[in-house]
């Protein structure tokens, strides 16, 4: 009887412990093993009700790897495939053969990320569990490998659904990692994953965002809400643009709350080579309209071996500093070969800068600076993402990112299904080379241009110089080679011999009603061995009709909005709904249809009103002339104050154009020289621009300047005679060709020089016959 009680209190405990961390175990009968609080929790998984979770839950470590570097940190995470969901867990790393049963049994060690999702468990502090008993779906954590001769490791979870705990020894909630073996000759210091592709591979990336009314009804902004620009790049991973459980930097602060790329595109541009490609695209005002209507904002961007990550943000506005986006997205896989296609769903996440809890909240800075997080369903009740129930948050936008090119030579060890290599131009196939070992050549040297200018048949040349015959018995080979060919875009072969990769699909149409163009492209995978141009099309382009019922005087509405609440809380008042203008006429002509409807609405009797108040004030004027601002509007109190709790003011957030930027110059060099040598010259100095204006902003001003000088009277014809044929006459040589200008743009300089051809004996190089220099300037137009 007391044993089985012992094992209903045990089992108790292991539902319980998950739900709520407060439940203290029962103490084991004589004669049973003490050892420490982690131990009993071990052996409670393995004796609770448990199922198997193969299909429905899954722990990962972040790049699948499968071996471990000791002391290096992996992200591991803990997730639930949809309709699955879990409300608590644990999770420890063992070593292999240990049951947890002493300190020394348990190796590395873990890092919270999000400290109101995860937390050390109490009592056991190698172990982490749940902050909160709730549904979830995902949670991750960071886990740093052990030294080195630690051995093998067994990461294992359990976790709860209700009263079924799953818990396994083997299978998807459970992995084993062993220390990386070191091979000889091999750089300590390389990163365990390293990408080993070849060549470059050339991106497209569509984002569609689908934050709407219909989808996210709560607190729904109508007026304002959009998308800001698109900000990122592919970078290595020496370079991190965000991650969660690290801290905004000013450019995606600026981001986050103004939904201002400039700052963010400036600190990646700083990383130099530690970037490839910088990834933009533009605002999207509203934030969502059907795709016939606008097309989903894209852009392409390239990766190669050491620069294959990539990351991007962009703003759901309005909002306090909320994003969505991806972080080091790994776009290299482990069969050293390129992603072909990546489609992921986004849910916001916070850039812990501003502490609003709702779409328009008033700005509340974050002091001190929190850590990014994602936005949970837990976060606040005005949140417009808050579920009692704790669900996930439904996803408000998807990004697609699809290969559309590769370019050099590849090693995949698996065969890729994807035939997209691009050619290179003018790409020398290797021939075989037959001459006999005992002749040295150099290599061959580029063909020479066609013989021929027309379509008539012709020749080129190329040739190769003979080092050394080693055996003079042994002839060598003629050192010219002769190849038939033909002018510019003709060729000697059949239009068969251009290899073409498959067309990528067609661009969005130009227009968003009637007729309009759209286009597609591909690429020339092999040219011609002789050399010659490839006569097919890389680009073709159709007609497209969008909404075939607009006419050159018709405009194109939005759907009405919901009606507004009535003007009065008793008796008869009115409400208004709107819609607003997507595009005019193309014909220039006003737009007709109605965009705001009026209509009367009956509210319940009206009867004693203990407080009176006047109509809402308009909004004023937004506190900024661009950028983001406030705007507020005011009532006035008509009854007595004590009986009245109403707010007499509200602010709105308010977004104007982009604030302009003014051009910025660098300082004025130094005076150059005089460009004479006598006489009246002048002397020119310069700067650089280091930002162009933006946004309408103030001009570049001159980027050269120039003054008189005068160094000393030119002497006369009959002084210089006197020169030549006095004791200090000299020779000089004509001025010799200006130089080449010192900068391609923005101001530069150009020297000459006379140098002395034959002096008198006894005469002094420091005297008046000495070389001469000129400058003047040069290529003075802005960058």
């Amino acid at each position: 009887m007391g044993i089985r009680l012992h094992l209903l209190l045990l089992q108790y405990y292991l539902v319980s412990s998950f739900l709520c961390n407060a439940v203290a175990f029962v103490e084991e009968p004589a004669g049973g093993r003490s050892d420490g609080y982690c131990g009993r929790i071990l052996r409670a998984q393995t004796q609770g009700t448990r199922r198997d979770g193969h299909h429905e839950f899954r722990l990962r470590m972040e790049g699948d790897p499968e071996s471990y570097k000791p002391g290096n940190t992996y992200r591991v995470v803990l997730l639930a495939t949809s309709p699955a969901y879990f409300r608590g867990f644990t999770l420890i790393a063992l070593k292999e053969g240990r049951e947890g049963t002493t300190d020394d049994d348990y190796t590395g060690h873990f890092q919270i990320i999000d400290e109101e999702d995860t937390q050390y468990m109490t009592n056991c502090p190698p172990a982490v569990t749940e902050s909160t008993p709730r549904r979830r779906t995902r949670i991750q954590v960071l886990w740093t490998a052990p030294p080195s001769g630690s051995g093998c490791v067994i990461l294992k979870a359990s976790i709860v659904q209700k009263r079924i705990i799953y818990f396994q020894d083997e299978g998807s909630l459970t992995l084993r990692l062993c220390e990386k073996e070191r091979v000889f000759g091999e750089a300590t210091e390389a990163p365990p994953d390293q990408c080993c592709a070849c060549g470059t591979a050339k991106y497209r990336l569509t984002f569609f965002g689908n934050w709407s009314e219909k989808v996210h009804p709560k607190d729904y902004p109508r007026r304002a809400n959009h998308w800001s620009a698109l900000i990122g790049g592919s970078h290595s991973r020496g370079y991190v643009l965000w991650e969660y459980g690290g801290y905004a930097s000013e450019g995606v602060r600026q981001v986050a709350e103004l939904g201002s790329p400039i700052k963010m595109e400036e600190e990646i541009r700083q990383k130099g080579d530690e970037v490839l490609t910088v990834i933009k695209t533009k605002a999207q005002w509203p934030a969502w309209q059907p795709l016939n209507l606008r097309a989903a904002p894209s852009a392409e961007f390239s990766v190669d071996r050491t620069r294959h990550l990539m990351s991007f943000l962009t703003m759901l506005g309005p909002s306090p500093d909320w994003n969505v986006g991806l972080s080091g997205e790994d776009l290299c896989t482990k069969e050293c070969g390129w992603v072909q296609r990546l489609e992921t769903e986004l849910i916001p996440w916070d850039a812990g800068t501003d502490s609003g809890v709702t779409y328009e909240s008033p700005n509340k800075p974050t002091l001190p600076q929190e850590k990014i997080r994602p936005l949970t369903s837990l976060d606040h009740p005005q949140s417009p993402f808050y579920d009692p129930e704790g669900g996930a948050i439904t996803p408000v936008a998807r990004v697609l990112v699809e290969r559309i090119a590769r370019k050099g030579e590849q090693c995949n060890v698996v065969p890729d299904t994807v035939d997209d290599i691009v050619a290179d131009i003018g790409q020398e196939e290797k021939e075989e080379d037959d001459t006999p070992e005992t002749c040295i050549y150099s290599g061959w040297s580029p063909w020479s241009a066609c013989s021929s200018a027309t379509c008539e048949k012709g020749r080129r040349m190329r040739q190769r110089m003979l080092k050394a015959q080693l055996d003079l018995s042994v002839p060598c080979p003629h050192t010219q080679d002769f190849q038939p060919c033909m002018g510019p875009g003709c060729s000697m072969e059949e239009p068969s011999t251009c290899m073409m990769s498959e067309w990528i699909s067609w661009s969005a149409c130009s227009v968003s009603c009637g007729m309009g163009m759209r286009s597609r492209e591909r690429y020339v995978k092999q040219y011609p061995e002789d050399g010659s141009l490839c006569q097919l099309h890389t680009e073709e382009t159709e007609k497209c009709v969008v909404n075939e019922e607009c006419s050159p005087s018709s405009c194109v509405v939005t759907e009405w909005t919901e009606w507004d609440p009535c003007s009065v809380t008793c008796g008869v008042g009115i409400r208004r709904r709107e819609r607003m203008v997507k595009m005019p006429p193309i014909d220039g002509s006003m737009c007709k249809t109605e965009v705001a409807e009026v209509e009367k609405c009956m509210m319940p009797e009206c009867h004693t009103i203990p407080c009176m108040l006047s109509p809402w004030s308009d909004w004023s004027e937004c506190s900024v002339t661009c950028g983001r601002g406030l705007r507020t509007r005011q009532r006035m109190l008509k009854s007595d104050p004590a009986e009245c709790t109403e707010e007499l003011e509200q602010s709105e957030k308010c977004m104007l154009p982009e604030c302009p930027v003014d051009c910025m110059v660098s300082d004025w060099s130094e005076w150059s020289e005089c460009n004479k040598s006598c006489g009246k010259g002048h002397t020119i100095r310069t700067r650089m621009v280091k930002l162009e204006p933006q946004f309408g902003g103030s001009a570049c001003p001159e980027m050269i300047q120039r003054k008189k000088c005068k160094i000393r009277k030119c002497r006369t014809k009959t002084k210089e005679a006197k020169r030549q044929t006095g004791k200090g006459w000299c020779r000089m040589q004509p001025w010799s060709s200006w130089t080449d200008c010192t900068k391609p743009c923005g101001g530069g300089i150009q020297e000459r020089f006379m140098m002395v051809k034959k002096r008198a004996k006894g005469s002094s190089s420091t005297g008046s016959c000495k070389d001469r220099k000129e400058i003047r300037a040069c290529n003075v137009h802005l960058c």
